[in-house]
């Protein structure tokens, strides 16, 4: 009997990707060049091998889901949503703890939004996975930032088209009151926003797969937290159907020690590591089975 494999690829979106001059686009309304807001160096390679994957091996792969992360410009984890005590801007890549909002060094712009900024602040450190990270702006919804790879999106769309299959697209980040690194659930999740919390949906398709396979951006973050997630909400559990495409993923720079101990930890866990290349020969074989 054919195995089911699954191909989950997390964020494979423009603002993550380090995108050479021929994949960059243009903004008509200014006539400026637009450009990756928060890029992984090593995304663009990244997507060029997963796109090579699924062109060979066509047919073994059952399904692909793509996960977009999809934020408003306004957004708690934007500069947009920040003020310093003096109210200049609060520049991207700042960390922010509520200890710090409660002495004044930083404040929301709009004064109304201190209670909740607190109560999400406290319950984000109380679960001690992060601490706020305000990043740029990046993928607004409906900008350029926001849409795929273009080669990775040639690549699944030709895979649609020749095994008539169809690409799941899911939303992660339109809550701009928590962080959303995992597609599966938000740091802190919201009790009046179902979209917040755990995707049981997904997780199920997930776990009908024999051999699920994970990449994108970046897996210090978004790859991490969702792997995390996955791995310990999986019904049936067994780990080791699990397979984090390495070649396919690359850290934010400065984050390369979370990349390693991500890596490390799932490893220990069960969970398998693999390049494209590696992989490809076991997917195939499953086509015969």
């Amino acid at each position: 009997m054919k195995s089911a494999v699954q191909l989950l690829v997390i964020d494979p979106q423009n603002d993550f990707c380090d995108l050479p001059a021929s994949h960059l686009g243009i903004d008509p309304s200014f006539g400026a060049t637009l450009a990756p807001a928060l890029p992984v160096t090593g995304a663009h390679q990244d997507m060029l091998r997963l796109a090579g994957l699924i062109r060979l091996a066509g047919a073994g792969i059952d399904d692909i889901t793509i996960t977009l992360d999809s934020h408003q410009r306004m957004d708690i984890a934007h500069p947009t949503f920040w003020r310093k005590a003096d109210g200049s801007a609060v520049m991207p890549f700042t960390t922010i703890s509520a200890s710090q909002v409660r002495a004044g060094e930083f404040q929301p712009c709009s004064s109304d939004a201190l209670p909740r900024t607190l109560a999400y602040l406290d319950e984000l450190e109380a679960r001690g996975r992060y601490t706020l990270m305000v990043w740029p702006v990046h993928c607004e919804i409906g900008s350029w930032g926001h849409n795929v790879h273009a080669d990775l999106r040639a690549a699944y769309n030709q895979w649609e088209e020749q095994w008539l299959r169809t690409v799941s697209k899911v939303t992660k980040g339109e809550n701009p009151w928590t962080e959303h690194y995992s597609a599966v659930q938000a740091e802190v999740p919201d009790t009046e926003d179902p979209h917040t919390q755990l995707n049981s949906a997904l997780i199920a398709k997930l776990d009908r797969a024999d051999m699920l396979l994970i990449a994108g951006e970046a897996s210090s973050h978004c790859v991490r937290a969702t792997t995390e997630h996955i791995v310990a909400n999986l019904p049936s559990g067994r780990p080791e159907r699990v397979v984090l495409l390495t070649d396919c993923m690359s850290p934010v720079t400065g984050f390369e020690a979370q990349h390693d101990a991500f890596l490390s930890e799932m490893q220990g866990l069960g969970v398998r590591l693999s390049t494209a290349a590696e992989v490809l020969p076991l997917i195939q074989a499953s086509i015969a089975r």
